[in-house]
Order: structure tokens, then C-alpha cells, then sequence
């Protein structure tokens, strides 16, 4: 809050990252800590022994969205699995889940850094999170945060009710997911006891497992600029232009990436309707054919001229048609 922060690369569109099919691309992610198996169930955070806490970063912000992850989350006493959004002035917003611990999930937030107080976090009853994928999704808007999870709404922070606003998470946040031991013997008392005791590594290995990650931004543009120090979302300029994130989602490979994503039911789908486009195509054109052998020279000219016509709408058409199941968007949070 004493310095101006740098612009924060921004996301700008909505997208789902599918780590059942690929591992999590290095434009847009970042390792911040250990190393991330990449299985055909997902990406895998493993805690194999102390000092291991791997931990995944974006590279881009929203401001303002909404974040769902599939996820389960993994076993053992000290063992914390967390997704977490954080800016830059440490507005944060938190899932927790504790290895011990498989009757609730904690959630929480903090404004601007401020640790004055503990009495944030709130849990919730639920099926164990270890045992099962669940969907744990966030909805975040200047007014109020929601925490969601699968279709249960769990909580909601009105604005207001974090210290009249001021400690309420309103800046641009990126997205980190990570596991680590709060029950390592180098952690301070209150640590260990919030995190369930002392963490056995020799029971080990501990594993937290993210499925997918959907994410939406609010805002549009390529980043998002702090005019000055009060941390205030109406200090928050968006930049226009197309994000980097953006630029490598729609490229080819991210393209790929999105048809690999889809379900093989949608797949199948598009190609259905694609087939079934090239068949009426080729119906139109020998219609025409048949047209053309009635008609005489002189209105030869006009014809062909509208079968052009004809032929650019069909090809503008089935563009629409087979482009919309491409769209990250459209397998969006639904789980």
C-alpha cells in the first residue's frame, strides 16, 4: 500500500483448463513451488516428504469472475489442500481443507493483508472432500462473494460486512492452487493445532488431485492498471487491447487444447453437424447444376451470381454452426 503495483496482466475471457488432458501450459501458469504430476486424472500435488509443498500460479488476474475447481483433496493429519485467489495488496480468498479432517470445508478471506483478526473463516459440513471430485467454485462481484459447493450454496460476504468495505477482496486476484503441511514440526504451535497435529510423513505420500479449473473474468482487456494506493476497486483502470492469456487460449494449440476438452458426446456432435453441413453443401450444389442446365445465356450472369451469394451464407452458416462448441465458456463451472 506504499508503493504502486505493476499493471497485472489480465485474463479478459472466460475458459476452462482440463487437466485430465493436458498439463497446465507455462504461458499461463506458473510453478511457484515443487513439481505438479500430470495423469489422466488430473494434475496431482504430492507431498512425499518435509518441505514438499507444490503449488500452482496464473500468470493472469480477474477482476471481478467467477473461479470454480474440480478437485479432491488429499488425506493426512496436517496436510492442507488449498485453492486460494490473492492480489497484489493481499485481497485474498480462500478454500481450505484439512487431510484430517473429512466431515467440512473451511472458508475464508482477508482485505489489504489484514491479520488483526482470525475470525474469518467459516466451515461447512460436507461429504468428505478426500474421498471424491467435488466442484468448488467462487463467484466474485463488487457487492458480495459467493462460495458454492457442486450446487449448494454455502456462503455470502456482502461488501459491507467486511470492515464497511475496506477489508472486502476488490482488486485483481490471480489463481493458486497448492497443497503443504501445516502440520510440519517447524510450524508454529497454532499452525500445527489449526491444521488437525503433527503430520506422520512416513504415511506419506499425500496427494490433492485438480481435475479441471474454470475460470471467468469479469472485466475485459489486456491488464489492469493500480492508479494509486487505496486499494479500492474503483482505483482499478482495465487496458484495452486482447490479454497474452487470450492470445494463447485462441491460438491453434489452445484450440486443440479446447477440442481435447469437450466431451466425446459433443465431439461427435460437431462433427454430426459438420458432416451433415458438407452433405446439404453438396445438395445446394447440384440443385443449382440442375437450375443452371434451364436457364438461358442471358440470365446465366444473375444466376451464378446468386449462387455465389448462396454458397458464401451456407459457408458463413456452418462456420457459426461448428465454432460455437469450441468455446471454453460452454463447458463453463457445470459439474
Amino acid at each position: 500500500m506504499n508503493v504502486t503495483c505493476p499493471p497485472n496482466p489480465a485474463l479478459g475471457t472466460n475458459t476452462t483448463f482440463n487437466f485430465t488432458q493436458r498439463m497446465a501450459e507455462a504461458d499461463i501458469w506458473n510453478a511457484t513451488s515443487g513439481q505438479v504430476q500430470w495423469t489422466k486424472y488430473g494434475g496431482e500435488f504430492i507431498i512425499g516428504g518435509r518441505g514438499d509443498s507444490p503449488t500452482i500460479q496464473s500468470n493472469f488476474y480477474i477482476f471481478f469472475g467467477v473461479v470454480s475447481v474440480i478437485m479432491k483433496a488429499a488425506k493426512g493429519q496436517g496436510i492442507v489442500s488449498s485453492i486460494v485467489l490473492q492480489s497484489d495488496d493481499l485481497d485474498e480468498v480462500d478454500w481450505e481443507f484439512l487431510g484430517g479432517d473429512t466431515t467440512q470445508v473451511q472458508t475464508n478471506y482477508f482485505g489489504k493483508g489484514n491479520t488483526t483478526s482470525y475470525d474469518r473463516g467459516k466451515y461447512f459440513p460436507m461429504d468428505p472432500p478426500q474421498d471424491d471430485f467435488h466442484n468448488y467454485t467462487v463467484r466474485w462481484t463488487k457487492e458480495q462473494l459467493e462460495w458454492w459447493v457442486d450446487d449448494r450454496h454455502l456462503r455470502t460476504l456482502m461488501y459491507n460486512e467486511a470492515l464497511n468495505g475496506y477489508n472486502y477482496p476488490q482488486t485483481p486476484m490471480n489463481i493458486r492452487l497448492g497443497i503443504w503441511a501445516a502440520g510440519d514440526p517447524d510450524n508454529s504451535q497454532g499452525v500445527i493445532e489449526w491444521g488437525g497435529g503433527l503430520t506422520d510423513f512416513h504415511t506419506g505420500p499425500f496427494t490433492m488431485t485438480v481435475e479441471s479449473v474454470y475460470a471467468e473474468d469479469y472485466s475485459t482487456g489486456k491488464e489492469y492498471v493500480w492508479t494509486d494506493h487505496s486499494g479500492s476497486w474503483q482505483s482499478i483502470k482495465a487496458t484495452e487491447g486482447i490479454s497474452n492469456a487470450e492470445k494463447v487460449i485462441n491460438s491453434p494449440h489452445g484450440l486443440s487444447q479446447r477440442w481435447n476438452a469437450l466431451p466425446s458426446g459433443a465431439r461427435a456432435a460437431i462433427v454430426g453437424g459438420s458432416i451433415g453441413g458438407v452433405v446439404m453443401l453438396a445438395a445446394i450444389i447440384a440443385f443449382c447444376c440442375f437450375k443452371q442446365r434451364r436457364v438461358g445465356r442471358k440470365e446465366n450472369a444473375a444466376f451464378e451470381a446468386e449462387q455465389q451469394k448462396e454458397q458464401l451464407e451456407f459457408a458463413e452458416y456452418k462456420k457459426r454452426m461448428t465454432s460455437g462448441g469450441f468455446g471454453y465458456g460452454n463447458a463453463g463451472a457445470a459439474r
